[in-house]
């Protein structure tokens, strides 16, 4: 029997303006425990390097874990900024978040999944397939990603590029992969996988989807395979007839990297509120590029003079993903809580300075 001594410490963590409250473990991560009671705090990488998690604490004391500086400066934790993937409390603590859901109906499970199918997007994009046990229901947010469970114990989070709603005629979860060489997982993926394989995965994990309540218009950014949870939330624009005024932008290399631009450009007739501009940074002259080049974020700054009464949607590398957050915010006016990301930091970044 556990004696009162040696039982760990419970604390209070409650969030603001929200007014929800839960209970975190001394020795556990806040984020941790918010996900355990169904409390969505935002969040992306929970390994401290992709800063999505930050919010301030309004009271109480906490103690951080390892984290990238650039996820949280030693300037903003002394000003009461906390990470919450990798902030341990030591006290009940009073944070301030207004990206707060109630995300007690998506509960996070592990399960086994099999490869159906496995198509080539582009030179370095997969589109794989995964079928879900008959007997389960998995249900996401669209926009939400799940993590791969590797033998060895390592996870590799990759986004649903499909909504939840076209699982009624094609089931199952489609996921973008771009080859990462030299990557554990995507080597395989692109060397050894094949169809039938079976996989086990947990999810769904992720603050990134539709804030639905809304009725500002969005900028959807996406560089990359950031692209796929984008394609979700089109699917569940789509799918809800939402018609609040969309602007997606999509950043590339090279014009091959944009890799369902045909699929964007037939489904701009059932969105008539939702513009499209492809970028493309540094394409050759054989891909003979007639639309804009450049960065894809900058693109945007480029276009709008005034974000402050839009909502952001902003997906892929973490440098186009950061790069916006300050700019949009500093030069544009956009709210930081509306401000919503999914950086796509790979093992190399979380391991990063």
């Amino acid at each position: 029997m556990t004696s009162p001594q040696t039982a760990p410490a419970a604390f209070q963590i409650s969030v603001q303006p929200s007014g929800r409250t839960f209970q975190a473990q001394n020795d556990e991560a806040i984020l941790a425990a918010a996900i355990r009671s169904g409390v969505g705090l935002p969040y992306g990488c929970k390994d401290g390097a992709c800063g999505s998690c930050k919010c301030k604490k309004l009271s109480g004391s906490v103690v951080h874990g390892e984290h990238q500086h650039k996820a949280l400066s030693v300037e903003e934790e002394e000003a009461g900024y906390v990470l919450t993937c990798c902030a341990r409390p030591l006290t009940d603590v009073v944070l301030e978040s207004r990206q707060v859901t109630d995300e007690s109906a998506y509960p996070i499970k592990k399960l086994p999944v099999r490869v159906t199918t496995l198509t080539r997007a582009s030179h370095d994009v997969m589109q794989l397939r995964l079928q879900l046990p008959a007997n389960d229901q998995f249900r996401y947010h669209a926009g939400q990603y799940i993590e791969f469970i590797l033998r060895d114990g390592s996870r590799r989070a990759y986004s649903m590029a499909n909504a939840p709603h076209t699982q009624e005629a094609v089931p199952g979860l489609e996921l973008h992969i771009r080859h990462m060489p030299g990557g554990k997982f995507t080597d395989h993926v692109f060397g050894a996988m094949k169809e039938k394989e079976i996989l086990r995965v947990e999810g769904p994990f992720g603050s990134f989807f539709l804030r639905e309540d809304s009725a500002k218009p969005m900028i959807l950014l996406a560089s990359g395979t950031g692209f796929a949870p984008i394609k979700a939330l089109l699917e569940r624009m789509q799918h809800q007839q939402i018609t609040r005024p969309a602007a997606l932008y999509w950043g590339g290399r090279r014009p091959r990297d944009l890799y369902m631009d045909g699929w964007i450009r037939e489904r701009l007739a059932d969105l008539p509120n939702l513009y499209y501009v492809p970028v493309v940074s540094d394409a050759l002259p054989e891909d003979e590029w007639t639309g804009r080049t450049g960065l894809v974020h900058q693109a945007v700054l480029d276009d709008f003079a005034d974000l402050s009464g839009f909502q952001v949607y902003a997906c892929g590398a973490p440098i186009v993903v950061d790069s916006a957050r300050v700019a949009y915010g500093e030069q544009r006016g956009l709210p930081a809580d509306e401000f919503y990301a999914d950086s796509f930091t790979s093992e190399a970044d979380k391991h990063g300075g």
